[in-house]
């Protein structure tokens, strides 16, 4: 039997290893699924919303374990991982569930005499999701628990990073007491996940994940009429005016730039200032990185922890080289942070200054505490630069003039602009992305279209 391995960054150790579903337990869990969601779909709108926020209630019951388990799995530190339940999941699960009713109302039109007509909300049938590493909860419960609030059976397939993750989905829904075979996880391969897709019992992919991997996904979609959401990668900008509150805008967007690593889709990769506070932020901006601690991410006074594996650091030092050598100065000693060894995921932050967009770093993805900074000097060639990218996931932009703010995001191709703010999914709306960033939409009431279809009724009444 096939396996796979949970390599820790932590220290190399294999923390996990599990057997990969064999054929017939694939086949089991799909028809399985299938069976389950004839029923669950019968079930009220009330009953779900008491199973979904029982189990929520498990992950917030066990946050402390899981947090220290998602430690050792993917490596950021301990002192944030239970936060991840705590806040962003529970927030995103008991949202989605709250607005549950209204999202999957019936649509009502004009009246006609003599005629009932409405759009009503069918569930799809079974969800596939496709989890990654990163944020394995928070990507996941995005369509986890909308899909099983609107009625659909759920397939969950998380990465080989975190496969304990949709374990303890299991474990919170059977606490729950959620129906056998409405929720199920499986844990396979890339060409296990293909086969699946192109499965007829499966009725809708959520995948997060790299372009390369959407790619992959689309691919396999295409040769079925259903489609999938795709949340893929970014480079995601920020715009820091002449105007703004310069020390609320560095300290956030160090976080922006660091936090997990700088291993977050929408995490801040690039920075375009103001030439009037360009010098200001830059110094202040490096001075806040070196701040951070380097090391194992099981002690509590660890900021930042290694990188998910050693080739993830090791792309991100050629990308600095690469730029080094094209003119950029890098402004970080990585001998300030002894924890940082080539040939090995522990990697200090860098800040890149000299940068512009012939430079890798400036236009893929890096995925890693690395950011370059540019000055502008104007608000319309921070727009240009912003849009001359690939992605299109997030963007933010630092000042007082909220018009200002409005006007420039209109102009920014981008699927959530922020203003004094980054690196955050407020659960009210849409999460989405333009270019590669992907397509479709999770969250608020809009990320339940994709998870439904509408079936019309069309009723005429006997006088």
């Amino acid at each position: 039997m096939a396996t796979q391995k949970t390599i820790s960054p932590i220290d190399g150790s294999v923390y996990v290893e599990r057997t990969l579903a064999e054929p017939q337990e694939v086949e089991t869990a799909l028809a399985k699924a299938v069976a389950a969601q004839k029923e669950w779909r019968k079930t009220s709108l009330d009953e779900r919303e008491a199973i979904c926020r029982k189990a929520v209630e498990y992950f917030l019951n066990n946050a402390d374990e899981i947090g220290l388990e998602l430690t050792w799995q993917m490596g950021r530190p301990i002192r944030y991982t239970a936060n991840e339940i705590r806040k962003g999941f529970q927030e995103r699960a008991n949202y989605m569930i709250s607005i549950a009713p209204k999202a999957l109302a019936d649509v009502e039109v004009e009246e006609i005499a003599g005629f009932k007509r409405f759009i009503r909300r069918d569930p799809l049938g079974v969800v596939f999701v496709v989890a990654p590493w990163n944020y394995p909860y928070l990507t996941s419960v995005n369509s986890v628990i909308p899909a099983i609030m609107a009625g659909n059976a759920v397939v969950l397939k998380h990465a080989q990073q975190t496969p304990l993750c949709a374990e303890r989905y299991a474990a919170a829904f059977e606490y729950a007491g959620l129906p056998e075979g409405v929720f199920q996880y499986l844990h396979l391969n890339h060409e296990q996940v293909a086969r699946v897709i192109v499965d007829t019992r499966i009725d809708y992919v959520a995948f997060t994940g790299s372009v390369e991997g959407g790619h992959a996904v689309q691919k396999a979609i295409n040769e079925r009429f259903i489609i999938g959401g795709l949340e893929l990668g970014g480079k995601d900008p920020a715009y820091v005016r002449a105007d703004a509150d310069l020390a609320d805008a560095i300290e956030n967007l160090v976080d922006g730039s660091f936090f997990n690593s700088g291993q977050s889709c929408c995490g801040i990769e690039r920075i375009y200032v103001h030439k009037d506070v360009y010098d200001q932020f830059v110094t202040d901006f490096a001075a806040l990185t070196r701040t951070y601690t380097l090391g194992d991410p099981t002690n509590t006074g660890t900021t930042l922890g290694p990188m998910v594996r050693t080739a993830a650091a090791e792309f991100a030092q050629k990308q600095i080289n690469e730029a080094i050598s094209q003119g950029a100065t890098a402004l970080i000693d990585p001998e300030l942070f002894p924890a940082h060894q080539s040939g090995t995921p522990y990697f200090a932050p860098q800040v890149l200054v000299n940068v512009n967009h012939n430079m890798n770093v400036m236009t893929e993805e890096t995925f890693a505490p690395v950011v370059g900074i540019m000055p502008v000097e104007s608000d319309e060639e921070a727009i240009r630069l912003m849009n001359d990218s690939q992605y299109g996931l997030t963007a933010s932009i630092w000042t007082s003039d909220i018009e200002a703010a409005l006007a420039i995001g209109e102009q920014v191709e981008t699927g959530t602009w922020f203003m004094n703010r980054c690196d955050y999914l407020d659960p009210a709306l849409a999460w989405t992305g333009v270019k590669n960033s992907g397509r479709g939409c999770t969250l608020s009431t809009v990320g339940y279209e994709a998870l439904t279809r509408p079936k019309s009724f069309h009723l005429k009444i006997n006088a």
